[in-house]
């Protein structure tokens, strides 16, 4: 009888567990010492990629985390954290005080560039390479619109004229490249089209057009060079006219990635790229996620080409998400 009663037991015990595991909607708790649950987030085309792959390393390491991600823009990250409609926001801006004040919760997690592109059969494209574009001839492409012909950013008498793009939607990108001029996304002039990609494709398509991209939509991933059909147009911080030796680095991801850690393109367009949550997060999952990728994760950085965060940031990024 002794024996019939623990083996009785037992099953109870085995269904007990069967029906918690395989039955409803699985809580954000950990189980078996592991987590389990999911995370939603949405945002930045900048932070994407990188996104991907740490979502990636994070559901092998927590199989029983699902992570959804999405591609929108900065502005539809911060409004859909904010909104409770995702757990993390990516933005690849600095947050606003009125975003802050709405209790926006912004971890610098990585770091990029925008970059200025054209097509790569431009017929000015050599010129270009040696001449490059300053941030004065950037204002009067983009800001007011004084250079409608390449002849006036090379100093020459060509008419060949610009045909300038930007972006439509509201990101990080195209704030910070207007940030870098003294002005505001709005302020950019151009033909506006959505999305990273969208606008790489807008400049492959149009052999006079000029537009602006993060890195990881100028560079291919595995080349490591310029995607086909673009050229990664150099920045003359100096003003000279004339690209020097040490302001030339763009041939390869890998040496624009460099450059950029070495503050040897200007800041902005470079920039920090964000983690955002509403508060404090308290959901388990989420804290676990923000945790990798402040700590393990920032080994992924460099080899999906962005640039991992100082010891200073990432430690208060760590204090910021347990409340030191």
């Amino acid at each position: 009888m002794k024996k019939l009663n623990f083996t009785i037991l037992l099953l109870t015990v085995l269904g007990m567990l069967m029906m918690s595991s395989c039955g409803g909607k699985k809580s954000n708790t950990q189980t078996g010492g592991d987590l389990e649950g999911s995370i939603t987030i949405s945002g930045a085309f900048a932070l994407y990629p990188l996104a991907v792959k740490w979502a990636e390393e994070f559901q092998a390491l927590h199989p029983n985390v699902h992570i959804d991600l999405s591609a929108g823009g900065a502005g539809k990250g911060m409004t859909d954290v904010l909104a409770d409609v995702v757990d993390l926001g990516m933005v690849s801006r600095e947050v606003y005080p009125p975003e802050l004040e709405k209790g926006a919760l912004p971890f610098a997690s990585a770091k990029d560039a925008v970059v200025i592109t054209i097509n790569a059969d431009n017929p000015l494209a050599s010129k270009l390479m040696k001449h490059g574009i300053s941030q004065e001839a950037a204002t009067k492409i983009w800001i007011t619109g004084e250079y409608t012909t390449w002849g006036q950013v090379l100093g020459t008498n060509d008419k060949t004229p610009i045909h300038v793009y930007t972006r439509s939607d509201a990101c990080g990108a195209a704030e910070t490249f207007a940030l870098w001029m003294g002005k505001k996304q709005e302020d950019l002039l151009g033909t506006a089209v959505f999305g990273d990609p969208g606008l790489a494709s807008a400049i492959q398509a149009d052999k006079l057009g000029i537009g602006l991209n993060n890195i990881g939509y100028a560079y291919d991933e595995k080349s490591r060079k310029p995607n086909q059909g673009l050229f990664v147009c150099p920045i003359d911080r100096n003003n000279d006219g004339n690209i020097s030796p040490d302001e030339y680095f763009y041939d390869t991801k890998d040496d624009f990635i460099a450059a950029v850690a070495e503050d040897k393109y200007p800041s902005p367009p470079a920039r920090d790229l964000y983690l955002v949550s509403h508060g404090i997060p308290k959901n388990p999952v989420v804290i676990a996620f923000l945790e990798y990728v402040l700590t393990d994760g920032q080994k992924q950085n460099v080899p999906v080409g962005y640039i991992s965060l100082n010891e200073e940031k990432l430690r208060a990024g760590l204090e910021k998400l347990h409340h030191k």
